[in-house]
């Protein structure tokens, strides 16, 4: 056996424990000092924007990886790390994040969720923008999918939460940011939303452009059903403002006989060009018919119901058509009344009053045009005439006391003459209804005010 043999078998007990001593020294010092430096370079970087950072200590040596977000942010980020105490060696493993060029995002919306999606600058704007997303009413999910790029445009932030905000006024569509030119696409949720974003969009940041809006708007709904049995008038819809409302409101008060107006209208933009005059030309329309509903969609009339003879439905879908703005489309689906049973000639007077007493047939002033808006009670008082097959009618004009007496006379017998003659033209036979002109001799009513002379400006119908 060797000498060293020899001395390998006598020192090896008293070897082993010094091992363990060293390998438990290296242990217990390394271990801190890694523990130390990497607590180190955590906050040194804490005010640092990377993504993807990931910080190995071995000894005083670092192996340090991060995406950066410019070639500036990534020197300064390993310059820090370099600087950190304890450092010996940085194994730089850092690299840029990818430029996107053109710099595109987008933000799309459908029945379930909003979705993000295309390039952010940086993690913090990505979160601003998803919690935003979030924000977004009627409940919808947010979806992200967004990369981090760089190259994004001035005050892209600003930008994309304004869009965002514009999302949420569509049922479904798409936004797209392409550098500084925004498009949009989709369809509005509700009436004025269309309005509403090209409003806020004139407050992108400066240099931002809208290239295209192909935003489309809901169509603009007015409906108006008259229910004879129920003697109502149902309005809903829109209306583009008070006074358009109200002149509605106002031409149905002249229109309609009796019927108790319910309304359900409701103010909106977006409604399409000469909207009051068509839809008061329809509800015109809509008078002469016993039962019926109307329906106007942005320029598009859809008339239904019974006319209350047959030569009636020919002539409201003449003037109907002819009369509408330009642009504006009409279909009319018009079937004719059954005849009603004949009556007697003391009902059928009864018919008259009662119905007069309800409406009165309205004249151009100091003229014998009949006003359009009679058009519903005469059509209601032809309906009535031909039921009574016997009888002969008189058609009997007065005036209240203003001016002369026989030019009173002179206007209250043209103006009979009118209604008779609208009465023959409707179908009745000539030989049965007579024009009287009484002028200002039968008031019914002191001509003392402006309402009792209203009162004694009138037509009656009298059976004989």
């Amino acid at each position: 056996m060797s000498g060293f043999s020899i001395w390998v078998r006598k020192c090896w007990p008293g070897v082993v424990p010094l091992v363990l001593l060293w390998a438990a020294a290296v242990w217990f010092t390394t271990v801190p000092v890694e523990r130390n430096i990497g607590t180190a370079i955590g906050a040194a970087l804490k005010d640092t924007v990377l993504d993807k950072t990931q910080v190995e200590v071995s000894g005083r040596d670092v192996r340090f990886t991060a995406d950066a977000f410019s070639e500036e942010g990534r020197h300064s980020a390993v310059s820090q790390v370099e600087a950190v105490s304890g450092v010996r060696l940085v194994h730089d493993q850092t690299r840029l994040v990818p430029a996107a060029k053109p710099f595109v995002w987008t933000a799309e919306r459908d029945v379930a969720r909003v979705t993000l999606s295309g390039s952010a600058p940086l993690p913090a704007i990505r979160a601003r923008l998803m919690d935003a997303a979030r924000a977004i009413p009627m409940g919808s999910e947010a979806a992200d999918h967004m990369v981090l790029s760089r190259g994004a445009p001035p005050r892209f932030d600003a930008a994309a939460l304004l869009l965002i905000d514009q999302v949420g006024k569509l049922k479904e569509g798409k936004i797209t940011l392409t550098d500084m030119a925004v498009s949009l696409a989709g369809m509005a949720r509700e009436l004025g939303s269309r309005e509403a974003i090209v409003a806020a969009l004139k407050n992108l940041p400066e240099g931002y452009t809208v290239a295209d809006n192909a935003i489309a708007a809901p169509p603009y709904i007015f409906q108006a059903n008259n229910d004879p049995v129920a003697q109502t008038l149902t309005l809903s819809g829109y209306v583009p403002d008070n006074n358009v409302h109200a002149a509605i409101i106002a031409a149905i008060g002249r229109k309609f006989v009796s019927e108790k107006v319910i309304d359900n209208l409701k103010a909106s933009l977006g409604a399409p060009q000469g909207f009051a005059n068509g839809v008061i030309l329809a509800l015109s329309a809509l008078s002469r018919l016993s039962t019926g509903s109307l329906t106007v969609s942005d320029r598009d009339v859809k008339l239904s119901g019974d006319a209350l003879y047959p030569l009636a439905a020919e002539q409201l879908q003449a003037d109907l058509a002819s009369g509408l703005p330009q642009g504006w489309k009409v279909k009319a689906d018009i079937s004719v009344k059954p005849v009603a049973s004949p009556v007697d000639s003391t009902v059928c007077q009864q018919l008259f009053v009662e119905m007069l007493g309800k409406g009165k047939i309205r004249f151009e002033s100091g003229r014998a045009t009949i006003d359009p808006d009679s058009m519903g009670l005469l059509d209601r008082l032809v309906e009535t005439a031909l039921r009574c097959p016997t009888a002969n009618l008189e058609i009997a004009g007065h005036t209240d006391s203003d001016g002369d007496s026989a030019a009173n006379q002179t206007l209250s017998l043209r103006r009979a003459q009118a209604v008779v003659d609208y009465l023959i033209k409707a179908g009745l036979p000539k030989e049965r209804v007579t024009a009287v002109g009484y002028g200002d001799s039968k008031p019914v009513a002191p001509n003392d005010t402006d309402e009792n002379k209203a009162k004694n400006r009138r037509i009656e119908f009298v059976v004989r």
